[in-house]
């Protein structure tokens, strides 16, 4: 568990974490905004295919460090379990549209409807955490230095990752789209 004491001030600075935490809220809403002018401007669906996937690749690292990292402390540390539950139910809802979106094509009826709908949920999950959730984990005793490092090695080892599966999953959707259209033919 990476909990401190609080007199040790070089440990549990938590600030960079948060910081950390928003930069990531921050980069998600610029690629959804990214994602509103290209729907309005009526861009190309590989530019919407490209933006949702990058969209869904940091939505899916940041929910998943949150869950394995964050959350546990964060449960421990605050006093606010319907908080918790409500942001682990957030990410659920937030985790059924990604799964959605990366198996479908832009041209696929309801796409940029699930692409809202996925935005207003982050907006709102982004809204709770950080008028809630964050403020009260400043004020805890966790090693925030300790978390930080854990957070930024977690990133790392998943980005890969990510990337590698989401190229896949499109693939392979595309692929079997392929096959169907040829069957059709």
């Amino acid at each position: 568990m990476t909990i401190s004491n609080k007199n040790d001030s070089s440990t549990n600075n938590v600030k960079p974490l948060i910081k950390l935490l928003k930069d990531d809220h921050k980069k998600v809403k610029e690629l959804f905004a990214e994602f509103e002018e290209l729907h309005a401007n009526k861009g190309s669906n590989d530019q919407k295919a490209e933006l949702v996937n990058r969209i869904c690749k940091q939505l899916t690292i940041h929910t998943q460090l949150e869950e394995k990292i964050v959350y546990p402390i964060a449960r421990e540390e605050l006093n606010d379990m319907d908080l918790m539950d409500e942001a682990d139910v957030e990410h659920a809802g937030a985790k059924k549209l990604i799964k959605e979106l990366l198996t479908m094509d832009p041209d696929d009826s309801h796409y940029d409807a699930k692409v809202t709908v996925l935005k207003e949920y982050v907006e709102h999950h982004v809204k709770e955490e950080e008028k809630y959730m964050l403020p009260e984990l400043e004020k805890s005793d966790i090693a925030g230095e300790e978390l930080v490092e854990e957070v930024l090695k977690f990133k790392e080892k998943h980005a890969t990752k990510e990337e590698t599966e989401a190229t896949m999953s499109r693939s392979s959707t595309k692929d079997s789209t392929s096959k169907s259209s040829a069957t059709k033919t």
